[in-house]
């Protein structure tokens, strides 16, 4: 049963949907989200939405005639703090949009792909820029999904060796001390592991007993680190 328009929650969620628009002000919908909102969720005119720009604004409107009318004041919230990154090495097949997903529904700020000295997936220029196209769409669809008002940052893969110099930075091992809330980026290796020298570069954190596969290994850590500053773990 869609939301009543005269009576909106506090905040987004519930069963009305959510969109992410380029200004709050004055909202517009994209093609797509006006498709799926028209044929697949099949809403009608007067059905609440929320929409937020992805930078902390959001408010309510009503859906009417396949357009936004505005019907709520617009709500600023605070950007997480500390701001959470995960790094992961590029794992094979869909697997990387997987993580993106999972990492922007569990409330990670920055998510950042890269190559280690043991990566077995390696994308050239012209893959690198179409899939990083695609995990940024992955994660704006997570957002509208999970009712985020602050979208995450999907960043172009990089090299370890850019990533180690931070603040705040671990890597996931299965034989690291447990993860603190100053453990602010973490590190999850390929599926061939951690070499010898990038053993070295950091120190380390562990994820449980159990050895993870490298999707499994981002989401415990995606986990963890929001569970931690939010509060819910101590």
């Amino acid at each position: 049963m869609a939301l009543d328009a005269t009576d909106p929650p506090e905040k987004p969620g519930g069963t009305a949907p959510h969109v992410i628009v380029d200004e709050i002000d004055d909202p517009v919908m994209c093609v797509e989200d006006v498709h799926h909102l028209s044929k697949v969720r099949r809403l009608r005119n007067g059905d609440l939405v929320s929409a937020t720009d992805g930078r902390g604004s959001w408010r309510w409107c009503a859906f009417e005639n396949a357009s936004l009318s505005v019907v709520g004041d617009i709500t600023v919230e605070a950007a997480p703090s500390p701001r959470l990154t995960v790094g992961f090495a590029l794992v094979k097949g869909s697997k990387p949009e997987l993580v993106v997903q999972k990492l922007t529904e569990l409330g990670i700020d920055s998510i950042i792909p890269f190559i280690a000295e043991r990566s077995v997936v390696r994308w050239d220029d012209a893959k690198t820029e179409r899939q990083g196209e695609r995990l940024v769409k992955v994660a704006r669809e997570a957002s509208m999904q999970s009712r985020r008002v602050w979208l995450p940052t999907v960043a172009p893969v990089a090299r370890l060796s850019d990533l180690i110099s931070s603040e705040g930075v671990v890597r996931a091992d299965r034989d690291g001390r447990a993860l603190s809330s100053g453990d602010t980026t973490v590190l999850i290796g390929p599926e061939g592991g951690w070499s010898p020298a990038e053993a070295d570069m950091t120190s380390v954190v562990g994820l449980g007993h159990t050895v993870l596969r490298a999707e499994t290994a981002a989401i415990a850590a995606a986990t963890l680190m929001v569970a931690l500053r939010d509060g819910f773990v101590a």
